[in-house]
């Protein structure tokens, strides 16, 4: 049978992306994990009466890593022992796959003597049996038995033991795959947001003016430093994408990006979305749900609108970042934080500090560097470059094709004020590009009517220069700008930039772009 080969189109791998998504949360859900550990953590205390010893402790191999981990033990807690394959009973009965008895043990050395020395506890003899999978992935675990409390173990205490391991192979196999399921989505939910945000957050990010060119810029300093950064702008401008661009290039690349609008949760919400909550905590609380603050551990947490955050809430949230632990709600049991955050507002937060809105310890606390993002408005030059980028992004997510802008829609979009920046364009573009056939230019009737109604009223567009390309008369327009700012600076190429609102660098390429000819005897710089 004959393999189609045809790349996918990105329109077709967001749906399959979403529609896995979907189908991948449902699964995790649909997985009660937490009754799963609820009913080891009760046969784990119970076996040691069943079985005539003093402890038992419950091994898992992690999905991906390959470790051996104590997951369910009397006396001990998660994670805290993790036995070598090599060297130790537990890594011996699951390299092997056969069950494991050694008596006498506390008159030997060996790994059980440190892990001793960690848990105050001392080893006399040990069983250990290993936990096959019931699907075909070999041994997943192993549980093991310390302290015979009469005698030493035998090849009863064996047989049992075998028996109960493949009780509990059930149990270990779902908690196994149901991390696995997790990990799985949350690499999903990773690609995915590469995906639907990786133009602007690669090569693409369009910053042909000075002010965005500034603020790349503050972008490259901040991101290998570990600093609070506060993203200042109106709605719409690009603040989480600039926090995204900062985590992308920081240390913590390889950790989650976790964002969350402080505005859109409600106030009785807001600590339980933040800190999490156990099972049975409040009603409603079904199942254990992991906080923010949790989620974002190893990466960054993106706080969007901090200046919504309700006053009853800012307390705890500065105790937390300050002592970099908190605890779930319904839980005493202190859980460590690791994480960098950065803020975005597009309200003055010095102006909520003097009005009593924003605490200053928190704001001292969580900022050391601003960066303030212009509205669109401010920077009419990467207007036209916006568009063309959006535009080629839109009709590729679109599969569809259309010849471009006309000359009077570029001048509709170059003096309309964008009260919704970035955003606004991006769908004005979509909208655009719906309303035009594939191989049809863009025109200024297919455009939305605010874009007509801008204050100052409609420009003239020349319409008797249609026999030549939108690029050539482009180049036309661009070569003559360049050279009237040249001409006007006396040749100072540094000086035309800041007139023609580009960096020194952005009119170099456009210099060599056209191939222009700059008269020698005037300065370069």
């Amino acid at each position: 049978m004959a393999v189609d080969s045809t790349p996918l189109k990105p329109v077709t791998i967001r749906r399959r992306l979403e529609e896995l998504k979907r189908r991948l949360r449902q699964v995790a859900n649909a997985w009660t994990v937490d009754d799963y550990e609820a009913y080891l953590d009760f046969y784990v205390g119970i076996l040691p009466r069943i079985m005539d010893c003093q402890r038992c402790t419950v091994y898992i191999i992690e999905m991906g890593t390959e470790k051996i981990c104590s997951m369910f033990g009397v006396g001990i807690k998660k994670r805290q022992i993790q036995p070598p394959r090599k060297g130790s009973i537990a890594g011996e009965a699951i390299s092997t796959g056969k069950g494991i008895m050694k008596n006498d043990l506390d008159t030997v050395e060996g790994y059980h003597t440190s892990v001793d020395a960690k848990t105050g506890f001392i080893t006399r003899n040990s069983i250990c049996y290993p936990i096959k999978s019931l699907t075909g992935h070999g041994v997943t675990g192993a549980i093991q038995l310390l302290n015979k409390t009469t005698g030493s173990f035998d090849t009863e205490d064996m047989v049992r033991l075998e028996k109960i391991a493949g009780y509990l192979s059930n149990y270990i196999e779902s908690i196994m795959l149901n991390q696995e399921i997790l990990r799985i989505s949350n690499q999903l939910n990773k690609e995915y947001e590469r995906f639907d945000k990786g133009i602007l957050l690669d090569m693409s990010f369009v910053a042909e003016s000075l002010a965005m060119q500034e603020v790349l810029d503050l972008v490259g300093s901040v991101s290998k430093t570990p600093v609070g950064v506060l993203i200042q702008g109106e709605n719409g401008t690009g603040k989480e994408l600039i926090a995204r661009m900062i985590h992308e290039n920081s240390d913590r690349r390889e950790g989650p990006f976790v964002a969350v609008n402080c505005s859109a949760i409600p106030e009785s919400l807001m600590e339980s979305e933040f800190f999490g909550y156990e099972k049975g905590a409040f009603t409603g609380a079904t199942q254990r749900r992991k906080g923010r603050f949790e989620e974002a551990y190893g990466g960054t947490l993106f706080l969007d609108e901090i200046a919504d955050m309700p006053m009853s809430m800012q307390p705890k949230f500065l105790r937390a970042i300050q002592e970099v632990e908190g605890s779930r709600l319904g839980s005493n049991a202190l859980i460590k934080y690791d994480f960098r955050i950065l803020c975005a507002s597009n309200k003055d937060l010095k102006t909520q500090l003097k009005n009593g809105m924003f605490r200053e310890d928190l704001y001292f606390r969580l900022f050391s560097i601003e960066i303030p993002i212009p509205p669109l408005r401010e920077r009419r030059t990467d207007i036209a470059p916006l568009a063309s980028s959006f535009l080629a992004d839109v009709c590729r997510l679109f599969d569809k094709k259309v010849k471009g802008f006309s000359p009077q829609v570029l001048n509709l979009f170059e003096r309309y004020s964008w009260p919704g920046n970035v955003r606004q364009l991006r769908h004005e573009i979509e909208r655009l590009v719906t309303l035009t056939q594939s191989g049809e230019m863009i025109m200024p009737d297919k455009c939305s009517p605010e874009l007509a109604r801008d204050e100052g009223g409609p420009r003239p567009v020349r319409t008797d220069r249609l026999d030549r390309s939108l690029p050539s008369q482009v180049a036309d327009l661009e070569v003559g700008l360049i050279s009237a700012a040249l001409k006007r600076t006396g040749g100072n190429r540094s000086e035309a930039a800041k007139v023609l609102g580009i960096t020194r660098q952005g009119l170099y390429k456009k210099i060599n772009r056209y191939g222009m000819s700059i008269d020698k005897r005037l300065p370069k710089a």
